[in-house]
C-alpha cells in the first residue's frame, strides 16, 4: 500500500516508537515569540539546561508589541513589557537568530517563517502558538506546542507525540471572483463542524488547491486548528518551489537541487489510503461570514442566521443560543446589510501581500463609511515594505484606514488586555477567532476574507465582495 504525504514526512522523523501510539520524533525547526518563548527559556535556564541546537531555533517579537508607528518597542498590554524584557534577557546572549522589533525581517511567526524560507517542505516545525499549522501550506508538518513541550524541544530537539490519523480534504471546482481561501476554510468548518478534524493530520488537495497561490494555501492551513486538526498540509509542487526559490534561509545552489528532488518524492502515492476523506464543492461557494462566537458559526454572506432549534440537542443548542445572545442577532436575520462599527485587516491568517492587494483592489478610489474604526496591519516588515513600494499603503490611508507596523495587533491584543475595539462594537475581521471578548469587551467579531472586510468597510455594513469584482 502506498503512503500519504503526511506518512512520508512522519516516517522520516521518527527516532523511536515509545509505545501506546506515541513516538519520539526529531524537530527540524523551533520558533519562539515573546510570550511562550520567555516562559520556555526561563524554564530551561532554571533547570540548568542549554539550547541543544540554537541553529535550528528562532525568536521574534510580534504578539505583545504595539503596532502604532513609532511605538513598536513597547507593549500596550498589561504585563506585555515584562514579557518583552524577559525574552530579551533570555535570548540575546544565545546564538539564536532573533528578529527584534527593528529587524527588517521581523513579523508574525507564521508569516515570516515561510516568506524567509525557514519553514520548508518535509520539515517538522513547532512554535508555542496554536496557529503554527499555518506553515503546513509550505508542506511542513507544523503544529503548536505548550511551554513544557517548548522546554523539551529547546533542551533535546525532540518531542514525544501521538501519531495522528490521516485525512484528505478534496476541494473541487473554481472559485468565483470575490471568493478566496478564507471562504474555503470557513465553508469547510461550517459544513463539518469545529471538531471535524480532531485527531487528524489534514492534507488539503484537489482541483482548487492545485491552482491556489501560496498565500491562499497558508490561509487554509492556518485555520486547520479551528477545524480541530493537529495540522493542515498541502503537498509541495511547482507553486511551492517557485515560491521558496531564493528565499533568505532556503537552500541554494546544489543544495537547492537536492532539496527539490527530495520534496518531489513527498507527494501522496496514488494508492495511498486515508483514515477519512471529506470534500467541498467550491463552484457554488459564496463569501463566508461568521454570525456567532465560533468559526463553525458561519454562513454565506447572503444567507440568514440559523435558529438554535436547528442545532443538535444539549451542549450545541445551548452554545448556539448563547452565541446569538452575545452577538445580538435574531434567527432569520440576514447578515448582508448588518451595520458595523469597525474592521480589521491583519493577523497570521490574512496579512500577506496577496491579502493586502485584494483588499486594496476593493478600496482603490473609495472611502470607508464615516465613523468606522479601520486598521490594516501587515503581517511582516517585509510585507509592509513591499506593499509600500506598490503604493498599497496610500490606497488604505486614502480610503480612511490606519496603516500600522507589523505584528499581531487586534488579533491578540484585545484578548490579552491591550488595544481593542470600543466595547460592544460589531466588527468584521480577517482573523481566525471570533470568541467572546476576543477583540475587546463585548466586541462582536465577524470573520471574513480581506475582500469582504474591505467591501464592508466601504458600505459601513456587511457587504458581498462579489459586487466589487
Amino acid at each position: 500500500m502506498g503512503l500519504t504525504f503526511f506518512e512520508k514526512v512522519w516516517n522520516d522523523h521518527v527516532i523511536e516508537d515509545v509505545g501506546d501510539g506515541n513516538f519520539l520524533i526529531h524537530i527540524d525547526r523551533n520558533f519562539m515569540h515573546e510570550l511562550s518563548g520567555a516562559v520556555s527559556l526561563k524554564a530551561i535556564d532554571e533547570a540548568g539546561f542549554d539550547v541543544r541546537n540554537p541553529e535550528l531555533t528562532f525568536g521574534v517579537v510580534e504578539h505583545a508589541i504595539d503596532t502604532h508607528p513609532g511605538r513598536k518597542r513597547t507593549s500596550s498590554a498589561p504585563g506585555g513589557n515584562d514579557f518583552l524584557r524577559e525574552f530579551y534577557e533570555r535570548i540575546r546572549h544565545r546564538p539564536i537568530r532573533f528578529f527584534d522589533y527593528d529587524d527588517r525581517q521581523q513579523g508574525i511567526v507564521h508569516v515570516i517563517a515561510p516568506e524567509l524560507g525557514i519553514a520548508l517542505p518535509g520539515e517538522t516545525f513547532v512554535c508555542g502558538d496554536s496557529h503554527t499549522c499555518t506553515v503546513g501550506g509550505i508542506g511542513a508538518f507544523a503544529w503548536g506546542i505548550g511551554s513544557t513541550d517548548g522546554e523539551h524541544v529547546l533542551a533535546t530537539q525532540t518531542l514525544v507525540i501521538t501519531k495522528p490519523k490521516t485525512m484528505r480534504v478534496d476541494f473541487q471546482g473554481r472559485l468565483a471572483a470575490g471568493v478566496f481561501a478564507k471562504d474555503m476554510i470557513l465553508g469547510l468548518i461550517g459544513k463539518y463542524g469545529a471538531g471535524g478534524g480532531v485527531g487528524y493530520a489534514i492534507e488539503y488537495a484537489g482541483e482548487t488547491i492545485e491552482s491556489l497561490p501560496m498565500d491562499g494555501r497558508l490561509t487554509l492551513c492556518n485555520m486547520a486548528v479551528e477545524f480541530g486538526g493537529r495540522t493542515g498540509m498541502v503537498a509541495p509542487d511547482q507553486i511551492t518551489f517557485d515560491y521558496l526559490n531564493g528565499r533568505p534561509f532556503a537552500p541554494a545552489g546544489e543544495d537547492w537541487l537536492r532539496a527539490v528532488a527530495y520534496w518531489r518524492l513527498l507527494r501522496s502515492d496514488r494508492d495511498a489510503r486515508y483514515d477519512k476523506e471529506l470534500e467541498l464543492d467550491c463552484n457554488r461557494l459564496a463569501p463566508q461570514v461568521t454570525w456567532g462566537t465560533s468559526p463553525s458559526h458561519v454562513i454565506g454572506v447572503d444567507d440568514v442566521v440559523p435558529d438554535a432549534a436547528e442545532s443538535p440537542e444539549g451542549v450545541a443548542r445551548a452554545s448556539h443560543a448563547r452565541a446569538l445572545e452575545y452577538v445580538g442577532l435574531e434567527p432569520g436575520t440576514r447578515l448582508l446589510g448588518e451595520k458595523i462599527q469597525g474592521v480589521f485587516i491583519g493577523s497570521c491568517t490574512n496579512s500577506r501581500l496577496d491579502d493586502l492587494r485584494e483588499a486594496a483592489s476593493v478600496l482603490r478610489g473609495r472611502k470607508i463609511a464615516d465613523g468606522l474604526m479601520a486598521l490594516c496591519v501587515p503581517g511582516s516588515t517585509t510585507v509592509k515594505r513591499a506593499a509600500e513600494q506598490e503604493g498599497l499603503d496610500r490606497v488604505f490611508k486614502e480610503a480612511g484606514f490606519e496603516w500600522r507596523e507589523a505584528g499581531c495587533s487586534l488579533c491578540a491584543s484585545g484578548a490579552i488586555g491591550g488595544e481593542a475595539f470600543p466595547p460592544g462594537s460589531r466588527t468584521l475581521s480577517t482573523t481566525n477567532r471570533n470568541f467572546e471578548n476576543r477583540q475587546g469587551r463585548g466586541v462582536r467579531s465577524h470573520l471574513a476574507s480581506p475582500a469582504t472586510v474591505a467591501a464592508s468597510a466601504v458600505a459601513g455594513r456587511i457587504a458581498d465582495a462579489r459586487e466589487y469584482y
